[in-house]
């Protein structure tokens, strides 16, 4: 099967261009000026942006044991509502994907569901919790493209020094979710003036920093790619800056949130607002966006946290931390950081879609000939409303509804098949 792309801004080898791609067997095999269509099925850009379907490594899916709050079939589909092809799925689904059986049922139901690519995390130890380390190379072998205990930091060293050794020895990942609950004091908020205003228990930001800079030690002895999820500090930039100086094989992400939102903007009590980590201090949020000018942030990953509405309306005390965000990832990063001249677009689009490819591995991110036909057309000229009621996900819990933004999805392609249309 054959397909045309004609005219499109097309991001291509970093950069904006204006040619045509020829798309055959779900695969880009020409990009040149003026491919003649002939009898060809084209898709005509009008001119709007055609980019690399994006990648996001950091989505909860929650299929299966958690199907209130979303499904493999209807994250996937937020997913490309929201321009992605690729995700890496967290597995703090239930039960854990923590063994061989499991973790082929876990990779069954993704392929079943999933409308775009999903990859999937493998715990790091068993039920994400203990300290038993699971069967690392095993695991790797069925398929697990990285390790993550996601939502918990590893507190035992001795547990987290070995899975590092065991990682670096297969070539793969470790994404850390860096949090020493000794530290976390039952806190549901940053520690600062909102805490202090509306009379709720703080998480100190020390609960982030002390273990990613015992883990940075322990990266620089094991030698394994240590990738940070969510980095919420201005210490926590400085510490991944100063490991890179120092030829540390580490990578880090920052989420939409954490890069537009501080506490500042919390105003009452509303748990739309409550993530983990938190959101930190003004100081803290212009230290993330420093980061990801100079490349110390080497990509904006969602952290898709969809849950059901009962669940997030209960206040700060009582709700789940987290909240959906695929679906209005790329807009708010376009509206809010190219629009207003804090990054370019191409810097944006290699933050979404090239680097996270590049560090994980991945055959995707990029348009060339020869990689898989996955990619989105966007429209970057007409603002609209963020609404629920256009959100594909089951999750609607959002700070952002109500906000108004630039970069619409139009269609999203996988395999040069479309999966997404407006």
């Amino acid at each position: 099967m054959k397909s045309l792309i004609k005219n499109a801004q097309l991001f291509y080898d970093h950069k904006l261009s204006n040619v045509d791609v020829l798309i055959e067997d779900g695969k880009f095999t020409k990009i040149a000026n003026d491919i003649p269509a002939g009898d060809i099925d084209v898709i005509d850009a009008n001119n709007e942006l055609v980019a690399p379907g994006l990648v996001d490594v950091h989505v909860h899916f929650r299929e299966p044991g958690q199907v209130h709050k979303e499904t493999i079939k209807t994250g996937t589909l937020a997913s490309a509502h929201g321009g992605f092809t690729t995700v890496g799925a967290m597995p703090n689904v239930t039960p854990v994907p923590d063994d061989a059986d499991k973790f082929k049922k876990q990779l069954a139901l993704n392929k079943e569901n999933s409308l775009i690519k999903t990859l999937q995390y493998a715990p790091v130890t068993k039920d994400e919790t203990s300290d038993e380390l699971v069967d690392i190379e095993g695991l790797a072998k069925l398929g697990a493209f990285a390790f993550s205990n996601d939502g918990h930091g590893i507190m035992n060293a001795q547990s987290m020094f070995t899975a590092m050794e065991r990682i670096a020895a297969i070539d793969s990942h470790l994404a850390a979710h860096v949090e020493d609950k000794n530290l976390f004091n039952k806190g549901v908020i940053n520690f600062g003036s909102a805490s202090r205003r509306l009379g709720l228990p703080g998480i100190q930001q020390v609960a982030e920093t002390s273990q990613l800079a015992r883990d940075l030690v322990l990266a620089k002895e094991t030698g394994v790619h240590y990738h940070v999820c969510h980095i919420s500090t201005k210490d926590g930039v400085e510490l991944v800056r100063m490991a890179k100086d120092a030829g540390i094989n580490v990578t880090c992400e920052a989420s939409p949130h954490h890069l537009l939102l501080s506490d500042k903007d919390i105003l009452t009590d509303d748990a739309n607002f409550k993530m983990n980590p938190p959101l930190r201090s003004e100081e803290d949020r212009l230290a993330l966006i420093a980061g990801l000018q100079d490349g110390t942030i080497d990509m904006i990953a969602t952290d898709h946290a969809p849950h059901a509405v009962e669940e997030k309306n209960q206040g700060f005390k009582k709700s789940a931390f987290g909240i959906t965000g695929i679906e209005t990832s790329f807009p708010l990063m376009y509206s809010r950081l190219v629009k207003t001249g804090l990054i370019s677009l191409e810097k944006l689009l290699d933050l979404m879609a090239y680097n996270p490819a590049k560090i994980f591995n991945l055959n995707a991110g990029e348009i060339k000939v020869g990689q898989a036909a996955d990619f989105t057309i966007l429209n970057l000229d007409n603002e609209y409303e963020i609404k629920t009621e256009d959100f594909l996900s089951k999750g609607k819990n959002s700070p952002f509804v109500g906000q108004n933004v630039f970069g619409l999805v139009e269609q999203t392609y996988v395999d040069g098949e479309k999966v997404y249309s407006k």
